[in-house]
């Protein structure tokens, strides 16, 4: 065990070290990475069309290649899936990670090179674990097991050589047999296709190991930690794993879930927690402080950024920034070029800038999950601020929530509708309702401006959702399990309608 220790000491050295490293000279490393993919990719069908062989600055790349968002792209995956190669990256990619999202299609196919499994998301991963041993080099996680909570492993043969699946199930499928070592459950659990019948066994075979670490996306992971309590009959997380001392997360803001993890765990706030940014797409930030609320942008994952200031999103040429342009405070709608084969690709997220020494990010939301139906340019975070506010001040937990607008109807105001399923109701839901408005009002100037005398927003109204609808309502829609998260805001009422008849069936 002392070498093995010794070993991973060196390795932490080695990569803080380089990290230190990028964020000193981060222009410099993402300048390095754009030369790096232009020339990987020049002899591509794609690199061909634009003429990376003769683009030499960044502002030459913008002007010839387009910003391509799924629906641009998935014409050259479609080809890629069915066989062909070399059109947008040189080497052969034989995995798709399938990744619901905010497109004309249920799914999207986000092609996944070797490059990007080794150099983005593998090295996410190890880097993870590298900043929090420098930051906590006591920590006793390798002494027990690390339960990985991943998403569904429903993989689907694509041609004779090439398969989709969840992100998290393609990069169990292909670890090394060393990073197995320390995870939990084994290959042949993690890979189950039936989520229901997963929380079962991970419930049953961890609640009887050493669990000193866990990750997954918080929604799912408090389902299997409320199945882990029922079968050992404990009331505390805490009983159950003594050891446990870090959980990872990501995919959702977590302020809404951070205390109904201090309550299900226990142990007077033992357990430190972590975000990470890991897309199908990339993985692209990690929090490698505990005493802090952002990410830091990784630099050397052979990914290239630029940032759409929101006012130009859904322009016909829209502009974007480099890293020495970006402003602190401000969103920005985030555009990658990666090793896999993405070129100017909108992401669909947004990220707020918390810092430029080094470069820090906050997840802030998504493009297309907004309401604007009055002008109100209500967006994710000020949902989930608004919300976090409202439950500290009324003394409840919000466990899942979406909203949507009310449209005007003969001469009457609209208003935003939002269902809630509390995991501990407020005692008086109409003061619930009262603080979150007026939490909204102080987040966001243009809501606050359209309630201005409840002459274009009444309001907002309150629908509180039997316990379990949200589960059924991503069930009906395969969606369980996974980076499947609840659509917390929507400019049409199709999801809120959705969610209201299987809370009504329910309450039936």
């Amino acid at each position: 065990m002392s070498l093995i220790n010794s070993i991973f000491g060196w390795f932490i050295k080695k990569r803080i070290h380089q990290i230190e490293l990028f964020q000193k000279y981060p222009h410099d490393v993402q300048h390095e990475w754009f030369q790096s993919l232009l020339e990987s990719a020049k002899d591509t069908e794609w690199g061909r069309k634009y003429g990376y062989k003769d683009i030499k600055t960044v502002d030459e790349f913008k002007s010839r290649v387009p910003i391509s968002d799924y629906d641009g792209l998935k014409g050259d995956i479609e080809r890629i899936k069915m066989g062909e190669q070399n059109i947008l990256w040189p080497t052969e990619i034989k995995m798709f990670a399938k990744s619901s999202g905010t497109t004309s299609d249920r799914s999207k196919y986000i092609p996944v090179s070797q490059e990007s499994l080794e150099e983005c998301h593998y090295k996410g991963g190890k880097d993870l674990m590298s900043l929090y041993y420098n930051e906590f080099p006591e920590s006793r996680l390798m002494k027990g097991r690390g339960l990985v909570l991943g998403g569904s492993s429903d993989f689907v043969p694509l041609n004779e050589d090439s398969y989709s699946g969840d992100l998290s199930a393609i990069i169990i499928k292909n670890l090394p047999f060393w990073a197995s070592l320390h995870r939990t459950p084994d290959t042949e659990v993690a890979l189950n296709p039936s989520w229901e019948e997963k929380i079962e066994q991970i419930a049953r075979i961890t609640s009887e190991q050493n669990i000193t670490n866990i990750s997954g996306v918080p929604s799912w992971m408090l389902v299997l930690l409320n199945r882990v309590l029922e079968i050992t009959n404990k009331d505390h997380i805490i009983d159950v794993w003594p050891n446990l001392e870090w959980y990872v997360h990501g995919g959702v803001n977590f302020g809404p879930y951070r205390q109904q993890f201090k309550d299900i765990i226990g142990g007077k706030d033992r357990v430190r927690y972590s975000e990470t940014y890991n897309a199908s797409e990339g993985f692209f930030g990690i929090q490698d402080s505990t005493r802090t609320d952002d990410m830091l942008l990784m630099l050397d994952y052979g990914v290239y950024y630029e940032f759409m200031p929101m006012s130009e999103v859904g322009s016909d040429h829209p502009k974007t920034l480099e890293l020495d342009q970006l402003q602190v405070g401000e969103n920005y709608a985030l555009v990658i070029s990666t090793n896999g084969g993405l070129w100017r690709y909108l992401i669909g997220d947004t990220v707020r800038i918390t810092s430029t020494d080094p470069y820090r990010i906050q997840v802030s939301g998504r493009i297309k999950h907004f309401i604007n139906a009055f002008g109100e340019e209500l967006i994710v975070d000020n949902a989930e601020r608004a919300i976090h506010t409202a439950s500290e001040k009324c003394e409840c937990l919000v466990k899942e929530y979406t909203a949507a607008p009310r449209y005007m109807d003969k001469g009457s105001a609209g208003c935003h509708e939002w269902a809630i399923e509390f995991d501990k109701p407020p005692d008086d839901l109409a003061y619930f309702a009262d603080v979150l408005d007026n939490a909204l009002k102080s987040i966001n100037s243009d809501y606050e401006a359209k309630r201005y005398q409840d002459k274009v927003l009444e309001p907002l109204e309150i629908i509180e959702v039997p316990e379990g609808t949200f589960y059924e309502w991503m069930k009906s829609r395969g969606k369980l399990g996974g980076q499947n998260k609840v659509p917390r805001l929507s400019n049409t009422r199709n999801y809120l309608e959705s969610v209201l008849a299987i809370a009504n069936a329910t309450a039936s």
